[in-house]
């Protein structure tokens, strides 16, 4: 028998190692079932899991749960994500506070404490996908640094070299001017440091007319390239292709549209320096823009600086500025204080600076993806539809992508270098004198093929013949641009296939008040505090329903709360019937009631459309339609009127069957209740429910016509309560009624009618109030004094009166457009609810 009292960390305790022991969520790998495939996404390897990940991967189990109950073959695949910049930033700083510097360390012992630590924070995400009661397949787990993984990255980045998609080339880095040498993004130190936008006037070339262009460096607009403005901003279209003259030099520069420009931001005009600053670079690369450096390796201006040249950066902007002054180009000086760079070495700010690094050629991957795109049944389905857009977007404004980063941490490229010659390939070549690339690929690089390479790809797996292409992606849509989309253009070049058919995109989660987490709000909310207190079934129920797919979750700790109570109450209903069906040995039906085909029709309703909207992902549907069945139908009337036939086989079979569908159709969102409860029940359909059949619908359990009757005669009970509060009348009143035979220990029940107080006689002296409806007609027979009396009439008044004066102003057009919604939409609410108390009291 369950507990008096739900307490959810006894409920949760030790189910999740049983599960797992059991191989339960194993894929079975036989051929004669259809089967369905998830991926994980792969979280960093740099500590707890965030509420995010929470989130991703609370929706996919609920997907594979409600897969492996209709019977597919599933595999949700595990794993886990190297995460190149972010774990080496972390090793360098462990490293760092034992007094040890990563290069005095050596590459093999610094990747040896990256596996230390791998090692260390992979066992702690599997703890926490236990606590959220992931039914992932832990034998099928992967990392993006596991040899697999690594011969599949070798061998796309070799298959790429070798058709011309990958090639070496120029790039902005991190360059310490001190040191002299290019730095990895785990060793700029960002400081606040006292600066100013310095507004300064780039004339239309040929006219009077000038651009207000902020920056905080003007000592590099002797490399400026163009001026970039936003195309929809509607102040500078017309400047768009037009030139303006670069101040002190003299020369023509362009002005383009680009997205890079911010309307909101500044001036909303930008100087574009390629040379001198990673989003210029890249504004470059779109506009075929030249990069022209203005800077020596020490930070000194070069000969590109003109009469500059020599000065420091710091000479530089203060005689420059001089110069723009006295010539009229320095409109204002606004001060304020920034964030900039510092080499954790040496200390001094870092200068952003050319280089050579590797890119992957996008436009031939790009447009595979936007022409698959256009065929329905090959192309990746995104839900919500709208996001395809953004997919669409970044693939046809899509620029090389950059993959080389200046790490140690992640897969090293396979290019080998001696002399002017460069050797790429799976394994180092023959010969002396060969030096590998010091260089690591981009994290997304290996994340890309991860749809396919966990299965075995490049080789020919039965699990890759089985399991791809995945049946769908979980993610947020702030992860398009990176990963979702490079997926898809790595599937369809190296398998000719979209990587999953469907991408499901959830919003982002953020404070009540609807700002993101971050230290600096300290907002932050960790996910297994909130299992400690309300339990993983209430987190994982309120993150997947509160809102709909797609659209931002504003996080408010009141509404876990609330889940927990929605859970309470499904917990002590499932006692209340399994107390009264504890003897229960076999399901009969035979015997149906009024009320039984009510609920039983009930429940087959709302089972059609819950797995009308699991197949569409609509979690917050399910939810709410649940939810008012479970709460108000079942619950707070069937269990009411079962008690009148508790005695009965048929009341016990339907209340089992019920409950058995309510734990079915709930367990892919709440596992540890619904399992706990399920394991109480007098008949075992299966060892667990998570291997249980999910419901089917069943038409012969459908009674519409008997189910109307019911709804009308709940309607009316609810009218006759009201009628009773309004009057006032005590249970001592005298009644006549009429109605059915079927139906009259229902109204005797609910209105708690005593055979006492039954009377066919009209008595003397005595108020009455009166209720007909279609099913029942009834009287009640009660003393009530005057001055009650007096007062429901004066309530009637002013009713009437606040009624037509809400009427007049909601007729009133220029209210109804003018006025503030809300307050509209108040007044409406209150409208309805006066006419609703005047009926009641008139009805009285």
């Amino acid at each position: 028998m369950l507990e008096k009292k739900y307490n959810h960390l006894d409920v949760e305790k030790n189910k999740y190692e049983e599960w797992k022991s059991k191989e339960y969520f194993k894929c079975d790998d036989k051929k004669d079932r259809t089967p369905y495939c998830i991926v994980i996404p792969p979280p960093n390897v740099t500590g707890k899991l965030h509420l995010g990940h929470a989130y991703d991967t609370a929706i996919q189990d609920i997907i594979i749960r409600y897969k492996r109950m209709q019977g597919f073959d599933t595999l949700w695949l595990p794993g886990m994500d190297h995460a190149a910049i972010a774990t080496e930033a972390k090793v360098v700083k462990k490293l760092k506070d034992q007094g040890i510097d990563k290069y005095e360390y050596g590459r093999e012992k610094f990747l040896d404490a990256c596996w230390d630590w791998t090692h260390e924070y992979s066992d702690n995400i599997r703890n926490q996908w236990a606590g959220l009661g992931l039914s992932v397949d832990y034998s099928k787990e992967r990392f993006t640094l596991d040899e697999g993984l690594s011969k599949a990255v070798r061998k796309v980045f070799v298959d790429f070299y070798n058709e011309g998609l990958i090639y070496r080339g120029e790039r902005i880095i991190n360059w310490d001017p001190a040191a002299q040498t290019a730095l990895s993004n785990e060793e700029v130190i960002y400081k606040d440091v006292e600066g100013a936008f310095y507004h300064l006037k780039y004339i239309i070339d040929g006219t009077d007319e000038y651009l207000d262009v902020a920056t905080t460096r003007p000592e590099t607009l002797f490399g400026d390239t163009a001026v970039a403005v936003n195309p929809e901003d509607e102040r500078y279209k017309k400047y768009i292709g037009k030139n303006v003259i670069l101040p002190v030099v003299g020369k023509k520069i362009p002005i383009v549209a680009d997205s890079h420009a911010d309307p909101e931001f500044g001036t909303g005009c930008v100087k574009i320096t390629p040379a001198h600053d990673p989003n210029d670079f890249e504004v470059g690369n779109r506009h075929n823009l030249e990069r022209v450096v203005v800077m020596n390796k020490d930070a000194t201006m070069n000969e590109n600086a003109g009469k500059y040249c020599g000065m420091t950066r710091e000479e530089c902007r203060e005689e420059l500025l001089k110069d723009l002054e006295k010539d009229g180009l320095l409109l204002s000086v606004e001060k304020m204080t920034h964030a900039v760079g510092h080499s954790e070495r040496t200390g001094v700010m870092v200068e952003p600076y050319l280089s050579k690094q590797w890119f992957v050629k996008m436009r031939p991957l790009a447009d595979k993806v936007l022409e698959n795109q256009k065929n329905k049944d090959t192309k990746v389905n995104f839900v919500p539809r709208r996001y395809e857009k953004t997919m669409n977007h970044w693939m046809e404004i899509t620029y090389d992508w950059c993959i080389s980063r200046q790490l140690w941490w992640g897969h090293r490229i396979p290019a080998w270098y001696k002399d002017d010659d460069i050797y790429v390939g799976m394994e180092k070549p023959e010969g002396k004198g060969w030096v590998q690339d010091e260089d690591v690929l981009d994290t997304w690089f290996s994340s890309a093929l991860w749809p396919f390479s966990t299965l075995g790809w490049p080789d020919k797996t039965d699990l890759m013949e089985k399991y791809f292409p995945n049946d769908c992606l979980v993610t947020g849509y702030d992860i398009i641009p990176f990963w979702v989309n490079r997926m898809t253009f790595q599937s369809l070049k190296l398998n000719g296939v979209r990587p999953f058919k469907d991408c499901i995109i959830h919003g982002l989660i953020r404070d009540k008040e609807g700002r993101k987490f971050s230290k600096s709000l300290g907002n932050g909310i960790d996910p297994f505090d909130m299992v400690e207190k309300y339990g993983a079934d209430s987190l994982r129920y309120y993150l997947t329903t509160d809102v709909a797919l797609g659209t931002d979750l504003r996080f408010d700790e009141v509404k876990m709360a609330s889940t927990w109570n929605y859970i309470n109450k499904i917990w002590n209903a499932s006692r209340f019937v399994l107390m009264n069906i504890e003897d229960l040995k076999e399901i009969d039906l035979s015997n149906l009631k009024i009320q039984d085909k009510w609920i039983l029709t009930k429940f087959n309703n709302v089972l059609k459309s819950t797995i009308k909207h699991m197949d569409k992902y609509e979690f917050n549907l399910v939810a709410s339609e649940t939810y008012d069945f479970v709460w108000n139908d079942f619950c707070s009337s069937y269990i009411e009127l079962s008690k009148n036939s508790s005695d009965d086989i048929t009341t016990k079979s339907v209340l089992y069957t019920v409950l058995l569908g309510i734990l079915k159709i709930l367990h892919p969102f709440m596992p540890f209740v619904t399992e706990e409860i399920f394991r109480m029940l007098p008949i075992k359909e299966a060892d667990s429910i998570m291997i249980s059949s999910y419901p089917k619908f069943n038409k012969k359990q459908v009674f519409d016509k008997e189910c109307e009757m019911l709804d009308e005669v709940l309607n009316d009970i609810v009218s006759i309560r009201n009628l009773k509060a309004v009057n006032k009348i005590t249970k001592e009143a005298l009644v006549n009624f009429e109605t059915k035979e079927e139906l009259v220990d229902i109204y005797s029940s609910q209105l708690k009618i005593k055979e006492e107080n039954l009377t066919s006689d009209d008595p003397d002296n005595m108020v009455t109030a009166n209720y007909k409806s279609k099913y029942i007609s009834i009287t009640y027979f009660f003393e009530k004094d005057e001055e009650d009396n007096s007062k429901t009439l004066e309530e009637i008044k002013k009713l009437e009166e606040s009624i037509e004066r809400r009427k007049k102003l909601l007729s009133n057009e220029n209210y109804v457009n003018k006025a503030p919604a809300n307050i509209v939409e108040m007044d409406r609410k209150k409208l309805k609810e006066e006419e609703e108390r005047l009926e009641q009291l008139k009805n009285a």
